[in-house]
């Protein structure tokens, strides 16, 4: 893993934590129960939650009938995350590149936008052949990222936060292949500088990535309510996608 890629230095960071420690789980925890009624899949399925975080969507998971494994490349995440372990949740620090000797999963998660992270397309689909290979024929993977569109048309360029007197500068730009947000950080007279990256993928990119891994869309919403998909105007783009059978 090369410690140089900005993910594998950002997500670390208390800084990070600080700036988005007001997430709302109230949503998070929503949207899970939505899917889950909506997916009908059986109690004790094996699920992956992939680029967990601090587990809010693995315990959920869990607490609703799931055997869970979340896994995510931030070291201080997952010590979080394992206070929360027992019998059918287990967390463990993963590179999403990289599949793990569990091959087995009824449906794998990877939620919040945590894809496209990678300079190289071809990086982001050995993620996706990844996932495949980790799943059961017929098993379920559910992609929740950005809808570029929406994201490019509204995007703020410029913001200011002070938070616990850290103060965060935020800049953001679209260059036609990434969506960046520079954060300039002063704490205790210091600066620190980090930067986040997602690949603006549309609907047909992902699908054709997707395809190349043995995954076909079976469904596609626009909100964490699961309202359809407006390509123009939906905040999210959220895949439910299956393994066929045979290759």
């Amino acid at each position: 893993m090369n410690t140089k890629e900005w993910f594998a230095s950002w997500f670390d960071t208390k800084f990070y934590h600080l700036l988005y420690r007001d997430r709302d789980d109230k949503e998070a925890r929503k949207f899970i129960v939505n899917l889950l009624n909506h997916l009908k899949l059986p109690v004790n399925s094996h699920v992956l939650d992939l680029a967990c975080g601090k587990g809010r969507h693995s315990i959920t998971l869990n607490e609703l009938g799931m055997d869970v494994l979340g896994v995510d490349l931030s070291e201080q995440s997952i010590a979080f995350a394992k206070k929360f372990e027992n019998e059918k949740l287990h967390f463990r620090v993963q590179d999403m590149r990289e599949p793990f000797d569990e091959t087995a999963f009824d449906c794998v998660f990877n939620l919040f936008t945590s894809f496209g992270y990678f300079d190289q397309d071809e990086e982001n689909q050995k993620v996706l052949n990844g996932i495949s290979k980790m799943m059961k024929p017929g098993g379920i993977f559910l992609l929740d990222y950005l809808n570029t569109n929406t994201a490019v048309q509204h995007l703020i360029e410029s913001e200011n936060k002070n938070i616990d007197n850290v103060n965060f500068d935020i800049k953001r730009s679209f260059d036609g292949k990434f969506i960046t947000k520079n954060i300039e950080v002063e704490c205790s007279g210091k600066k620190h500088y980090f930067e986040e990256k997602v690949r603006g993928f549309r609907m047909k990119e992902i699908k054709e990535m997707l395809l190349k891994a043995n995954l076909r869309i079976e469904e596609c919403f626009g909100d964490f309510n699961l309202s359809a998909f407006e390509a123009e105007t939906s905040p999210r783009l959220i895949l439910v996608c299956k393994k066929d059978s045979v290759i």
